[in-house]
């Protein structure tokens, strides 16, 4: 007992230290944006405030233009905050949030060396997220590069507009990144020639989590994105013997056609590669379940968990096949050990690639493989919506509370 209660009073008294460190930082913080002429950030001194009030450390710096401001009020500067973080060596900051601002070339490097330190940085931050920002292509290849050497597990990118150049900096930055877990590129304005820098990524790096939502893939930049990892999974499919859908009584189609054999021959042996290595340890570690293995990942993958493709224009039209993108998607969803969520919501797939889609889920089911929560649109018919929807991955609330009755 006298033990729990000196532990105790270590704690607080802890947490009363950084009371002293975040009065210091806003000073410094107001120091600053005096000397570069910029404002103080309301929302950086309300949460400086809000944490002093608590007496608990902020890990998280949100970076806004105050609303309703007029054109002719001094912008919200990155540079300051940046410079207060490296003088103060404040090292409790874990995310950085970046919202609605024009980024200059200066912000941008700064930034950029904070990305680069590799762990040695005062502020080593594991989240960034710019959204609705203005940058030129200057800036953004300067954070594409940034981005090789980062320790960023989270990047979020939306409502960033990006041309085809700056697209490959970011994609460049990221390949293999052996670190991050998800990437948000939300109505970026991603076309068809985005998904086969997609599909590479998402097959060779650590990410888990990729929001696409709102850009235009369509059929053509969607089968270019999903094509790898169907392959991966149908490789690894093979030990297992193919499992019949319960509709139709056939077993499932094999994805290797002559056509995208020649077209994927390069990726099918990256990923033989990785299969010849991985497998012992995959099986040995299978029961463990999924997130225990993606927590400790240091390796490539591909490792994708949840894939978000609502609203991209996946409907058959303005190019792309809409028949093997069905094909690609679900001999994914048979095959695939870890995947757990697909959105296709807002795309017009229409009655048949609806009901493909059911039976590779009931297919998965039979499988035994780990339940797949999958949304798609209304504009198919009741039936088919509602077998879909019942035969993804049910909330963990209900499971609970069922689990209590019993009890």
């Amino acid at each position: 007992m006298p033990g729990k209660k000196e532990g105790k009073r270590k704690t607080k008294g802890a947490s009363l230290d950084i009371v002293p460190v975040l009065q210091k930082f806003l000073k410094t913080y107001e120091r600053h944006c005096a000397q570069s002429g910029t404002p103080v950030c309301p929302a950086v001194q309300r949460d400086l405030d809000s944490s002093i009030d608590s007496e608990q450390s902020l890990r998280k710096f949100v970076l806004v233009r105050p609303d309703n401001s007029p054109p002719s009020i001094l912008l919200v500067s990155l540079e300051p905050l940046l410079m207060t973080i490296r003088d103060e060596r404040y090292t409790l900051g874990k995310e950085i949030c970046i919202w609605g601002l024009q980024l200059s070339n200066p912000e941008m490097a700064r930034l950029a060396l904070f990305l680069e330190s590799k762990g040695r940085a005062t502020c080593p931050f594991t989240t960034l997220e710019i959204i609705n920002c203005k940058m030129d292509p200057w800036s953004l290849g300067r954070l594409g590069k940034a981005l090789q050497s980062s320790c960023l597990c989270s990047l979020v990118l939306d409502y960033c507009r990006f041309g085809d150049e700056e697209m490959e900096s970011i994609f460049s930055g990221l390949e293999k990144h052996p670190r991050l877990r998800s990437l948000s590129l939300r109505y970026c304005g991603l076309g068809p020639q985005s998904g086969q820098r997609l599909g590479s990524l998402a097959s060779q790096s650590a990410i888990c989590e990729l929001h696409l939502e709102g850009n235009h893939l369509q059929c053509s930049g969607a089968l270019a994105l999903l094509r790898p990892l169907a392959e991966y999974a149908e490789m690894q499919g093979r030990d297992q013997p193919a499992t019949a859908s319960p509709d139709t009584g056939n077993p499932p189609q094999p994805l290797q056609t002559d056509q995208r054999a020649r077209s994927t021959l390069s990726q099918t042996a990256k990923l033989s590669e990785a299969v010849a290595v991985k497998t012992t340890s995959e099986k040995k570690k299978k029961r463990k379940g999924i997130r225990r293995k993606v927590k400790g990942l240091t390796e490539a993958g591909p490792w994708l968990v949840k894939l978000f493709l609502a609203d991209n224009s996946l409907d058959g039209k303005g190019g792309g096949d809409l028949l093997e993108f069905t094909r690609t998607l679900t001999c994914l969803i048979r095959y695939s050990t870890h995947l757990r969520e697909i959105d296709l919501g807002n795309n017009v797939l229409g009655e048949t690639a609806a009901g493909d889609i059911l039976g590779a889920l009931r297919a998965r089911k039979t499988g035994k493989l780990p339940a797949l929560k999958i949304t798609v649109t209304p504009q198919i018919s009741s039936d088919t919506f509602r077998s879909i929807w019942k035969t993804g991955k049910k909330s963990n609330t209900a499971r609970r509370k069922k689990k209590r009755a019993r009890s």
